[in-house]
C-alpha cells in the first residue's frame, strides 16, 4: 500500500474509535470525570500503538530481531504506563482536581493493573503490522513475478543477435592473425567477452575463476586500448575453482571506475582487490576522480547492483561507498555460500 493510503485508513480507524467512545460516553450520561479518563487512555493507546507499530515491529527485522522484539515491546508497555501515570496521577489532580487511581495505590499494583489494559494495544499493533507487511509481501512478489516474464522475453527475443555477433567475432579473428597480432588479441578477448555473457547456469552462477578471467579480459581489452598511459592493478588472493557467484556481479564496480576514474596516472593507478578468505568475498575497487572525463554513457550503475545484490545475496552481503573528494571506492562483502 502506498503510503498516503495507509495514513488515510490509521486516521479513518482512530476517528470511527474516537466516535464510537463518545457516542458511547453521551449515551450513558457519564460523569465528566470518566470522560476524561476515557480520553487520556485514548491518547496514551494511540502513542503506545505507534510505538510498537512505527518503531519496535520494524526493528525486529534487523540482525538480532527476537532481542530486538522484547525489549521493545518492553520499553513499549514501560512508556504506556509511564505515559498513563503523567496524565492520570500528576496532571489530572493539579488541573482538573481528580485521580484515577486512589491515593495509596502502590506501584506495584499500579504497574500490574496496566499490564492488562496495555497488552490489548500492543496485540493490536502487531495484528495491523503483520497484515500490512502481508500485502507488501504479496504486492513485491507480484511485481518481482512480472519482472521475471519480462526479463525472459526481452532475453529470448536478443538470443539471435548476440550469438550472430560471436559467431561474427570468430570470423573476424580468423581474418585479424596474419594481418596482426595486437588486432587478433583484442578480438579474441572481445569474444571471450562475449562467450561468457551467453554463458547460462540453472542457478544463475558461475565458478569465480570464470569471473575472473572475464574481469581481466575486460581490463586487458582496455589497456590494449590505452596503453602505455594505462595503469591498473588487479590483485587477486584466494581464488579457487570451488568458490561460485552470480555471474556478471562485480564487473560494474570496474566499468564505472574505468568510467569516472583516472586511468593514465602511474602514481595513482585503480586498483582493484579480489580477495576469498573462508567464505567470506572482499572485493575493493579505488580510482581517482576524474573531473573533466567525457564519457557520458550510461552503465548499469551502482544503484542497479545494490538492487540485485538484495535479490540474489539478501543478508549476505555489504556494500560500502566512499568518496572523498579525490578518490572514490567501493568496497563489497559477500557470503559466497
Amino acid at each position: 500500500m502506498k503510503n498516503n493510503k495507509i495514513i488515510s485508513i490509521h486516521l479513518l480507524g482512530w476517528a470511527l474509535l474516537l466516535i464510537y467512545t463518545l457516542v458511547g460516553q453521551l449515551m450513558t450520561k457519564e460523569k465528566i470525570d470518566i470522560m476524561y479518563l476515557g480520553y487520556s487512555i485514548y491518547v496514551v493507546h494511540l502513542v503506545e500503538f505507534y510505538i510498537c507499530y512505527l518503531w519496535v515491529l520494524p526493528n525486529s527485522l534487523k540482525k538480532g530481531g527476537a532481542l530486538r522484539l522484547i525489549v521493545g515491546l518492553c520499553l513499549t508497555m514501560a512508556a504506556f504506563i509511564a505515559l498513563r501515570y503523567l496524565i492520570e496521577e500528576v496532571l489530572f489532580p493539579k488541573f482538573l482536581g481528580f485521580r484515577n487511581y486512589g491515593i495509596d495505590t502502590t506501584a506495584f499494583y499500579y504497574i500490574i493493573d496496566n499490564l492488562y489494559f496495555g497488552t490489548s494495544y500492543i496485540v493490536f499493533a502487531v495484528a495491523v503490522w503483520s497484515v500490512e507487511r502481508a500485502f507488501f509481501s504479496e504486492r513485491v512478489n507480484k511485481q518481482l513475478k512480472e519482472e521475471a516474464v519480462k526479463a525472459e522475453l526481452a532475453f529470448l527475443k536478443s538470443q539471435i543477435n548476440p550469438h550472430f555477433l560471436y559467431n561474427t567475432l570468430n570470423y573476424i579473428y580468423s581474418l585479424a592473425i596474419p594481418v596482426s597480432d595486437q588486432l587478433a588479441s583484442a578480438v579474441l578477448r572481445l569474444s571471450d567477452l562475449m562467450r561468457y555473457t551467453l554463458t547460462e547456469n540453472a542457478d544463475g552462477k558461475v565458478s569465480l575463476v570464470k569471473e575472473v578471467e572475464y574481469l581481466q579480459s575486460y581490463i586487458e581489452l582496455f589497456r590494449m586500448r590505452f596503453e602505455p598511459n594505462f595503469y591498473v592493478e588487479f590483485e587477486r588472493i584466494g581464488v579457487n575453482e570451488q568458490q561460485r557467484i552470480a555471474s556478471l556481479l562485480l564487473i560494474p564496480f570496474i566499468e564505472n571506475a574505468f568510467k569516472h576514474g583516472v586511468l593514465n596516472k602511474q602514481e595513482q593507478p585503480v586498483h582493484i582487490l579480489l580477495q576469498v578468505v573462508g567464505k567470506d568475498l572482499k572485493f575493493v575497487v579505488n580510482n581517482t576522480i576524474n573531473n573533466h572525463q567525457k564519457d557520458k554513457s550510461s552503465g548499469i550503475g551502482l544503484v542497479n547492483i545494490q538492487r540485485r545484490m538484495e535479490l540474489i545475496y539478501p543478508d549476505k552481503y555489504q556494500l560500502d561507498i566512499h568518496r572523498d573528494g579525490n578518490t572514490f571506492q567501493t568496497t563489497l562483502i559477500i557470503k559466497l555460500y
